[in-house]
């Protein structure tokens, strides 16, 4: 007979450790990321997550030495939902080495991921597919993974105005936007981008949810401010007046008038 062990007493330790962070050295291979299409929550959050994933398993190596290429596939409804990626709006080190697949199809977009995800020359595949299409089933979904996993290439499926279905993938995210902290110098300026994520299904770490940013483009979690926290002058947005024209006039001769 087996002894008897509590798993109150064990599990909440080790659950606790395994709670998912930013940084982690062995994200998985296969992730999907549900968000509106109204916005572009689910590519901002694959695009911090995989720039996470590629500096954690890059880390000996210096910046900008990874010159892999990243494909992104998109089905045509995806595209008529959210548009496709704008080069100018990319983090630098990705512009100049972003393969874009117009797929007309689901079907084409599957193939498209699963082909990418055999050529171990690219450093990683972002996909958006709209909705729920019989063509993404379990199968095919286990298709994905199964790839990714054998030769080493990371995927984040974005699912676009979709609902949870059976399918398997490593890590299951949903996600909104959230709003920006003004930036300190121009507070007409768009800030940082920010995300409330929920984690609802992963293999090794358990559920969660979390507010996250990608400030001075390093994916962090955001801890909710004390209760009893003052804000320090030095943290308050530039005085709004002092980012005005001065219109020919000194902000020297402003202040004396």
């Amino acid at each position: 007979m087996f002894p008897s062990v509590s798993p109150a007493r064990v599990l909440p330790r080790a659950r606790a450790d395994m709670r998912w962070r930013p940084g982690l050295a062995e994200p998985p291979f296969h992730s999907e990321i549900f968000a509106p299409a109204t916005e572009a929550s689910g590519a901002g959050l694959a695009l911090a997550l995989a720039r996470d994933a590629l500096a954690a398993a890059g880390a000996g190596a210096r910046q900008g030495d990874d010159s892999r290429q990243v494909l992104w596939v998109q089905d045509r409804q995806a595209m008529r939902l959210g548009g496709r990626p704008y080069a100018a709006g990319l983090p630098p080190d990705l512009r100049h080495r972003l393969i874009h697949v117009a797929a007309a199809t689901t079907e084409d977009a599957l193939f498209a991921l699963e082909e990418g995800l055999r050529c171990r020359d690219l450093a990683c595949v972002i996909g958006e597919i709209a909705g729920n299409p019989r063509a993404l089933s379990f199968t095919a979904s286990r298709r994905l993974s199964l790839t990714a996993e054998r030769h080493g290439v990371r995927l984040w499926l974005v699912r676009l105005d979709a609902e949870p279905d059976l399918s398997s993938a490593r890590m299951r995210w949903r996600v909104t936007a959230a709003p920006s902290q003004p930036p300190r110098w121009n507070r007409q300026a768009p800030g940082a981008p920010r995300w409330q994520a929920e984690l609802f299904r992963a293999r090794r770490h358990p559920p969660g949810q979390w507010m996250l940013s990608n400030a001075n483009g390093t994916l962090h979690i955001l801890e909710p401010p004390a209760a009893n926290a003052s804000v320090s002058p030095l943290a308050a947005p530039y005085p709004g007046y002092l980012a005005r024209p001065t219109v020919g006039r000194s902000l020297a001769a402003r202040a004396r008038a």
